[in-house]
């Protein structure tokens, strides 16, 4: 068995966007440079992920802010628990 992760989060700042197989992060979304990295050692077989894929994570990343903002939003008059 093998264990994949996606990971997507945001804050008002910053972001990341990453996807790991088996504890070994295979891609990730370099926000910075503006581009996906795959950081494969160069003794496996590489894989690659689809064209495009950097582009959802940027777009991934607004849909994650304006939850945020939402939530805090909608949160914002709850009292918080004493």
């Amino acid at each position: 068995l093998h264990v994949d992760l996606s990971i997507n989060g945001c804050s008002d700042t910053d972001g990341e966007v990453a996807y790991n197989l088996d504890g070994e992060e295979k891609w990730y979304a370099d926000f910075v440079n503006k581009r996906g990295v795959e950081p494969q050692p160069s003794f496996i077989d590489h894989t690659s992920y689809v064209e495009g894929t950097y582009a959802g994570a940027e777009a991934n990343q607004q849909i994650c802010r304006s939850n945020l903002k939402n939530s805090r939003s909608g949160m914002k008059d709850i009292p918080k628990e004493k």
